[in-house]
């Protein structure tokens, strides 16, 4: 079965972070190992359709009938692994990124309202059997979920925001093949620090708007790096390929050079090397428009 074709951005806070203390159903969880990453994307898609298919439908994901939020809140967190920590991270752990589910699609449904156009929002909100009042006030309980100001997660589909991987080490990298596009272990992630993450994107980000001004990546970057400084600096940031990498042949996710690319864009950026520019934008152009056709085609 295929994973959804969904890539992340995450943030690992120290337990000591989720809490004054943490909740104890957290910390059993987190003492047991947490969720499987590779099944994450399923889990959700799950817990999704189960909304959907709730008698009556549930407006939110990992919800009650009542509005209250499901027992799992406490229990679906990703551990981080202390050998999958960067190397000179000098925290102590165990490290954990709780899923928040429901505060996540509260946020996502809140944005809709906003900003849908009211027929679409109409015929959302009728579907679900609640007025936009009710709706609003769903969203604004769902969103004390969170153990910070903002959810550990950032989700895109069929591809990957390049401003991400400036957030990187590009020898960070961990690349497990396995046997093929539909080995459940294969993975292709980078993990770094808080503190070198937020350098980069802060080096970055004024590089970009020096240039290009404050919007497309300039923008980007941003918005990241503010969602960053919402946690610990002794946090652990990932860059994850999530189900993405069922996409690719073996040969393809193993030549995989964006992060290296990204980097020397702005190495060129800094010493005004137009035609490397030119190049580098050519190769990443080529390389995740495959994924764009693909989208396209579905």
């Amino acid at each position: 079965m295929l994973r959804p074709f969904v890539a992340y951005l995450r943030v690992y806070e120290p337990l000591r972070a989720l809490g004054d203390p943490p909740a104890q159903q957290l910390v059993e969880a987190v003492s047991a190992g947490g969720l499987s990453r590779v099944g994450i994307g399923e889990r959700e898609q799950r817990m999704w359709l189960k909304s959907q298919a709730a008698a009556p439908v549930r407006l939110l994901p990992a919800q009650l009938r009542d509005g209250r939020p499901s027992p799992s809140l406490g229990t679906d967190v990703l551990v981080l692994d202390p050998a999958d920590v960067p190397a000179g991270h000098s925290a102590e752990g165990p490290f954990a990124c709780p899923l928040e589910l429901r505060a996540r699609s509260a946020a996502a449904l809140s944005t809709f309202l906003a900003d849908a156009e009211p027929a679409l929002r109409i015929a959302v909100l009728d579907a679900s059997g609640v007025t936009a009042d009710k709706a609003r006030a769903q969203t604004k309980a769902a969103m004390t979920d969170l153990t910070a100001t903002a959810a550990h997660t950032l989700t895109t589909t069929w591809t990957v925001p390049l401003p991400w991987f400036s957030l990187v080490d590009p020898d960070e990298r961990k690349l497990v093949l396995g046997s093929g596009p539909a080995d459940p272990a294969r993975e292709a992630s980078w993990r770094t620090p808080m503190s070198a993450a937020l350098r980069r994107a802060s080096e970055a980000g004024e590089l970009i708007e020096t240039t290009f001004g404050d919007s497309g990546p300039g923008r980007v970057l941003s918005q990241t790096r503010q969602w960053l400084e919402s946690f610990d600096p002794d946090s652990v940031v990932e860059l994850d390929y999530g189900g993405l990498v069922q996409l690719f042949a073996d040969s393809l996710l193993n030549a995989d050079s964006t992060a290296e690319e990204v980097h020397d864009i702005l190495d060129a950026l800094r010493t005004g090397n137009v035609e490397e520019l030119a190049e580098l934008f050519s190769q990443l152009r080529e390389f995740w428009g495959d994924l764009a056709a693909k989208e396209h085609s579905n």
